[in-house]
């Protein structure tokens, strides 16, 4: 039984390796960019007057500073879901001890 765990691990971690990679691949001579500047971009577009309301409270150095906290808030936010499903496990499992 735990063999077969085994390999159905390394499939999903190959599975994910095959959709991170393929794409990429594929699609030659593309830029990726963000949601931000698409949004800009078609703004400009249909109202070429259009003043933003606000400013950045910080304007950040460069793109390698705002990847660096777009990771950030993924790996925090995927630390608490981690967690909260590392509690619920812990506790079902205490439940079936007690039983």
């Amino acid at each position: 039984m735990m063999e077969k765990i085994g390999w159905n691990n390394w499939l999903l971690i190959l599975g994910v390796v095959v959709l991170a990679v393929v794409p990429l691949l594929i699609v030659q001579d593309s830029e990726f960019g963000g949601a931000d500047g698409e949004a800009e971009a078609v703004i400009g577009e249909v109202n070429p007057d259009y003043e933003p309301w606000f400013e950045p409270l910080i304007e950040l150095p460069g793109g390698e500073t705002e990847s660096l906290l777009f990771v950030s808030q993924g790996a925090i936010g995927s630390g608490i879901v981690g967690f909260v499903i590392g509690r619920y496990k812990g506790r079902s499992e205490r439940n079936e001890k007690s039983d």
